[in-house]
């Protein structure tokens, strides 16, 4: 792994004049224009497309739609996205904002990843009921790499699925982590789930003694200079239009879902996530984070920089290093980050991406990679989930958006790789 590259400075991003300048080539890159623009031609949303390489934006493209729907209605005059329309990032929330405060709690040594996570949260213990035990044996760095032994959802939002864990108040939930039973016995399997990520969000607020978002807002990306880059939007100055709109008709998928205070209009600059809206009030370590490419730009350089940007460190390599390794049980996690590590995540990366690339998803229709060799990072927002639903009855999270090409994200990051590998090989 490297070092640390820049002691006094990092790079600072400028943008080519054109793309054979860092590599790539400019007919494959219009070949995944084109492709993108096929689907809204066809019926997709909306996206933002963002690649850098070597310190340089390369591309920043938009296409599609802000906002196509008004509930089921589809709008008249829909308004176009533009390059600085802000995504709901979803799960990519674990990564811009947890990780870079774990990042950066890390290396300043004011948190420990192999202490247990008693040593922050107390009341993190076993309840006489769980038929499987082991809280007290849970690691930091058990959580991070998903296999502590939580279930992937328990939807503390909804009181049919939660049960005694039902919470629509933030300081309930966060009580209500630590009563979350286990679901297999930690360290045998690895499981995805958002109780690991809102677990963290909670440490972070232990240890910093602030809220989540006023602590990455205010140490993170302020000083970063990002603007766009934030938790409950519309409660900070923004409109709803600023935002690439979500869901048709709230959380209902299309009508056939409800619990207690479920929204029902289309999502606009609101978080989608159940959780994180209803149970944690917009700010949870695992979904509510909003951003633009324009700032994701500068965080995935972050990354390629080895942590730092201008004049701001936020974290160092020895730490990247430790949270992009792969857990000895599944080499496709690192410490939160999903890693390039072997077939089953070529969904995601593509089959060009390098072994050591990472990245992370957001169920709205997000994606980010950071390939090291390549100095490269890319993020593909879009707005899939503002489609109707196929079949609401029988798969209520499929979605129109989801069955497209750009909402399946191969084709595009592929693509991608081809435009570099087509010079690589010339």
């Amino acid at each position: 792994m490297m070092q640390d590259k820049y002691k006094d400075s990092f790079p600072v991003l400028v943008k080519v004049k054109c793309p054979e300048e860092v590599g790539f080539s400019s007919k494959i890159l219009k070949q995944v224009d084109e492709l993108i623009q096929q689907d809204v031609k066809n019926g997709f949303p909306g996206a933002v497309l963002l690649i850098i390489k070597d310190g340089k934006v390369v591309k920043n493209t938009a296409y599609g739609y802000v906002k196509k729907y008004d509930g089921l209605t589809p709008i008249h005059r829909a308004e176009k996205m533009k390059t600085n329309t802000i995504f709901d990032l979803a799960s990519n929330t674990k990564m811009y904002a947890t990780n870079y405060a774990l990042q950066k709690l890390v290396s300043e040594g004011k948190i420990d990843l192999n202490a247990p996570v008693q040593q922050y949260i107390p009341e993190f213990k076993d309840g006489p009921a769980d038929k499987i035990k082991g809280k007290d044996l849970i690691r930091l760095i058990d959580i991070l790499h998903h296999n502590a032994g939580f279930p992937a959802d328990p939807q503390y939002h909804n009181p049919t699925v939660a049960g005694a864990l039902y919470s629509q108040d933030r300081e309930t939930t966060l009580k209500m982590l630590s009563k979350t039973p286990l679901q297999y016995e930690p360290g045998t399997q690895n499981l995805y789930s958002d109780v690991d990520y809102m677990l963290l969000g909670y440490i972070v607020e232990k240890v910093t003694g602030q809220k989540l978002d006023d602590y990455v807002e205010n140490t993170i990306y302020k000083p970063l200079g990002l603007k766009r880059t934030i938790f409950n939007p519309l409660q900070k100055d923004f409109k709803p239009k600023d935002f690439a709109a979500t869901e048709l008709m709230g959380n209902t998928r299309n009508g056939v879902i409800n619990f207690p205070n479920i929204r029902t209009y289309t999502l606009q600059g609101e978080v989608h996530d159940e959780k994180a809206f209803y149970s944690m009030d917009g700010i949870s370590g695992h979904a509510g984070l909003f951003s633009d490419t324009d700032d994701l730009a500068v965080l995935l350089q972050v990354m390629l920089n080895g942590g730092g940007y201008g004049k701001e460190q936020v974290f160092d390599q020895q730490t990247i290093n430790t949270f992009i390794s792969p857990s000895e049980t599944n080499p496709t996690y690192g410490l939160g980050w999903r890693r390039n590590g072997d077939s089953s995540m070529s969904w995601m990366f593509g089959p060009y991406a390098s072994e050591t690339a990472v990245g992370h998803t957001g169920w709205t229709g997000t994606v980010t990679i950071i390939d090291f060799e390549q100095n490269l990072g890319i993020a593909l927002l879009t707005n899939k989930k503002h489609s109707p639903v196929i079949n609401p009855i029988k798969s209520p999270n499929t979605f129109a958006g989801d069955t497209f090409h750009t909402g399946k994200y191969t084709s595009v990051i592929s693509g991608i790789y081809e435009a570099l590998r087509i010079n690589q090989k010339a």
